[in-house]
Formats: structure tokens, C-alpha cells, sequence
């Protein structure tokens, strides 16, 4: 059965990138029969997570071993090095996830985007209390607010959302990619639960997350851990908020709160 990530990325390379559906069999490694039924299907296929390790994780110590001499070293070059007989997508893949940490850092490099590339997001609490009816005032561990801000234009989104649970987050999510009009090639995010995390030196989806991406055909990325110039741009977002959009307001209620923010500055 195809794989819920494999399913998702069957169709962002079909909706984002336009690749031919025999492009997309030849480089995923399946039929293009696979291919089509992924792309007629609305809906994820069942996940279930594998019994076993990857058959990669046996050689992973050999790898690190020759990127931490080589950080640039091809992954077929790896694979005759270790005597790699298994199939070069599977080496290839952890190789590419292995390798940045490797690689010496460019002090030169400078990011640069393009329209509709890419949007980054996270949640933002508001250091305030508000009421939330029936007389409960929540403070700020308990308001969530979730952000967006899009790297080409800087146009920044927040709204305010009842908790981080996996059904408030991706309909929060939802709600500011139908205002925004269109889906970013690319959604970062840091290590949110409902969202993924890295494990084993790779970024692992949630399967909620993985649904959501498919249908919309989008990529997620998940942030390593303490690498805070990899989301650089809600930060600073963030610190605006606080700084600028929060002082000498206050709010009556949820619906007060985000009706204050309307629906997306640019900053």
C-alpha cells in the first residue's frame, strides 16, 4: 500500500511543480498506475507505521563516518564505499538528511525568495489576559496564537485559536490559506506535536500533517532543533506583535482579538 507521505508528495509534485505523472513514477520509484490512483484520491491512504527500522540504519554509523571526513562525498560514492547493494533511493535519502550537518557553515550565504515559494509558521502567545466568557480569564500559556508570514511579500497573518490540539491548529492553518488565496510551495515549521518532529537525525510528519499537505499538495519542513535562523522571519514577526500591534489595546473576548488583527499585515 502507498504510503501516506509518498501520496502526498505525489501531488505536490503534480499540483506545485507540474511534473509528469511518468517523471514523478520514475523518480518515486512506482507505477504510474500508483501515480494516477494518488492523484484521483482525495483522501490519504490508512497510515500505518512500519514494525521495523529502515534497512539503511545499519550503515547509518558508516555514513556519518565518511561525511564527517568528506561532507560533500556523492551518495553513490557512499554507496560503493560501504558496499551498498540495496536500493541507491533509500541511501540516498538519509545521505540528504545526514548531510547538512556536515557541511561548514557559508558566513557569505544570504536567503532570498520568491513569490508564492514559501511561509513560515508558528504560535505566538500574547503576554495579556483575556476573558473567554462565563467568567474565565485565560492567561498567556493558554492563548495560542497561530502565525503565518510569507517569505516574498512579508505579509504577516495571526489568529488567535481555542488550544495547539491537532483540529484547532490545522483549522486555524486552513482559515489563513483561504484568506491568503493561494497555497506557498513550501510550509516551515518549528517542532509543533501535531505537525512533526525530528527523530533519528530526520524530520518526521504527523500523519494528520501529512493528509493536510496532500490535499492541499504543499511540502512541509520541520526546523532542527536550536537552529533559530532556519525561522528567522516569524520571529521577527513575532517580536512586532509584541512590540508594535499589542501596546495600548486590549480586548474583550477571542472573537475581539482577532477581529482587532482583521486579516494579515504586511510589515
Amino acid at each position: 500500500m502507498l504510503a501516506v507521505e509518498d501520496w502526498a508528495e505525489i501531488r505536490r509534485l503534480r499540483r506545485s511543480e507540474g511534473m509528469p505523472i511518468q517523471a514523478i513514477a520514475r523518480l518515486l520509484g512506482v507505477s504510474r498506475n500508483t501515480v494516477k490512483r494518488a492523484l484521483a484520491s482525495d483522501r490519504p491512504p490508512k497510515y500505518e507505521r512500519a514494525a521495523t527500522g529502515s534497512i539503511v540504519d545499519a550503515v547509518e554509523p558508516r555514513i556519518r563516518e565518511l561525511l564527517k571526513t568528506y561532507p560533500t562525498m556523492p551518495s553513490t560514492v557512499i554507496a560503493e564505499r560501504i558496499g551498498w547493494t540495496n536500493s541507491i533511493r533509500v541511501l540516498s535519502g538519509r545521505v540528504a538528511d545526514l548531510r547538512p550537518a556536515y557541511l561548514p557553515p557559508d558566513p557569505a550565504s544570504r536567503t532570498a525568495y520568491v513569490a508564492g515559494e514559501i511561509a513560515q509558521c508558528d504560535f505566538w502567545f500574547p503576554p495579556i489576559e483575556l476573558p473567554v466568557g462565563f467568567g474565565q480569564v485565560r492567561g498567556p500559556k493558554q492563548l495560542p496564537v497561530l502565525t503565518m508570514v510569507l517569505g516574498y511579500s512579508r505579509w504577516l497573518m495571526a489568529m488567535l485559536i481555542p488550544s495547539r490540539h491537532a483540529e484547532d491548529l490545522f483549522a486555524g492553518w486552513w482559515a489563513h490559506i483561504h484568506g491568503l488565496g493561494s497555497v506557498p510551495r513550501v510550509l516551515v515549521w518549528d517542532g509543533e506535536g501535531a505537525i512533526g518532529r525530528w527523530r533519528g537525525g530526520r524530520s518526521e510528519l504527523t500523519a494528520e500533517c501529512q493528509a493536510f499537505r496532500g490535499t492541499l499538495g504543499t511540502k512541509v519542513l520541520v526546523c532542527k532543533p536550536a537552529d533559530p535562523e532556519a525561522k528567522g522571519m516569524i520571529e521577527r514577526a513575532h517580536d512586532y506583535l509584541e512590540r508594535s500591534f499589542l501596546p495600548g489595546r486590549s480586548f474583550s473576548s477571542p472573537t475581539d482579538f482577532n477581529i482587532h488583527w482583521v486579516s494579515g499585515w504586511s510589515w
